[in-house]
This record gives structure tokens, C-alpha cells and sequence, in this order.
């Protein structure tokens, strides 16, 4: 009789320990599942998160780059002295002056005055005449262009888009020219003949000139 209930009672006890063992066994793959799943949508979140943040940091290169462009008008030079002005008469010139003069030292930095696009870069006035020396013409919205004239070096190229205040060339004294200065001219065409008084067109920007 006692050995029948020790028998019954091992076997009792083996199938107890069996079910913990089962039991523990199913309660740690429930455990490493649930962390392995976890661990899974962490780092989709992560990622997800991650290229939200690329996608944002992208937005808020274009606008700066947009604005940059759109930004105010500025001079083209920086401590000048104001030479020969727009529409003077004088035995220089073919007919009167067509731009602005800006009296600087040779190499000082030129600016683009607005953002825009390069249409006209090269010696020769980059086709407007061997007048103008080395020469850029920017394309600006509605129709305004700018040049530079009588550059000693030019840093753009044709198709380049520039922002407001990015160096594009160091001033000279190339062409029909008395000194070292820069030629300024406000144009409605990328053309020789379209030019308006720059000085007056700059101010009606804000500038100080």
C-alpha cells in the first residue's frame, strides 16, 4: 500500500513539476516574444522618426536656400566710393553712361546684388563689348537683370544659380576703363541698351547708396 501511493504520489509530483516547467518555459517565449517585438517597433520608430527628421531638416534647407534668393537687395561692393553715375555725359562713353561706378581697389569682392541666375559670364562684356571688359549678367524675377563690369576675375559660370551677397567675381580694370572700379548696371533685358538707373533702383529696394 505505501508503495503505491509513493509511486502515485512521484508521479503526481513529476507531472507538477513538468506543467511549472512547461509553464515557465511558455511564460519566458511569451517574455522574449513580447521583447523581441518591443525591441522590432523601437526601431521601426526610430526610423520612422529618423526620416521624418531627414524630411524636415530637407524642407528647412529649400525654404532657407528660397529665401536666401528672395532676400533684399544689397550693394554689389562693400566701402565704395561712388564714381561716374548713370546716363553722365562724357567722352568715355559712345553715347552717355550706362550704369553706375562703383571706385574700389582692385580684387575687392563682388557681390550679387539679388538672388538670380548667371545668363552672361566672360570677357568681351560676356558679349556685350569689349567696353566692359570681363563682365556678369544675373537674371533676377520680373524681369531685372544686373551686370558688373571690368572684372579682374570671375567666379560664376553661365547657368549658375546665385544668392544675395554670394561673391561672384573680384573688381578690375579691364576694358574701357580709367581705374579700378566696378561697372553696376540695373538692365529689364539681359541686353546692351536696357539699362535703368541702378542707384535709383536700389534705393527703391532699401539700400543705402
Amino acid at each position: 500500500m505505501s508503495k503505491r501511493v509513493t509511486s502515485r504520489h512521484s508521479r503526481t509530483s513529476l507531472i507538477r513539476t513538468r506543467a511549472a516547467v512547461l509553464a515557465v518555459g511558455l511564460g519566458a517565449s511569451v517574455v522574449l516574444g513580447a521583447g523581441v517585438a518591443a525591441a522590432a517597433s523601437s526601431s521601426g520608430t526610430v526610423t520612422a522618426a529618423r526620416v521624418t527628421q531627414a524630411k524636415a531638416v530637407s524642407v528647412t534647407q529649400a525654404k532657407a536656400a528660397t529665401k536666401a534668393t528672395k532676400a533684399a537687395w544689397v550693394d554689389p561692393v562693400k566701402k565704395y566710393t561712388l564714381s561716374a553715375s548713370f546716363a553722365q555725359a562724357g567722352t568715355m562713353w559712345s553715347s552717355t553712361h550706362s550704369g553706375q561706378d562703383f571706385a574700389v581697389a582692385a580684387g575687392t569682392q563682388v557681390i550679387a546684388a539679388h538672388g538670380g541666375t548667371v545668363v552672361k559670364a566672360g570677357p568681351n562684356g560676356a558679349g556685350d563689348g569689349s567696353a566692359y571688359g570681363n563682365a556678369i549678367v544675373i537674371k533676377h524675377g520680373n524681369g531685372t537683370y544686373s551686370q558688373y563690369a571690368h572684372l579682374s576675375r570671375i567666379n560664376v559660370k553661365v547657368g549658375q544659380v546665385v544668392t544675395t551677397g554670394q561673391r561672384i567675381a573680384l573688381s578690375g580694370n579691364t576694358g574701357n576703363s580709367s581705374g579700378p572700379h566696378l561697372h553696376f548696371e540695373i538692365r529689364t533685358t539681359a541686353n546692351y541698351g536696357s539699362a535703368v538707373d541702378p542707384v535709383a533702383f536700389l534705393r527703391s529696394k532699401g539700400v543705402t547708396v
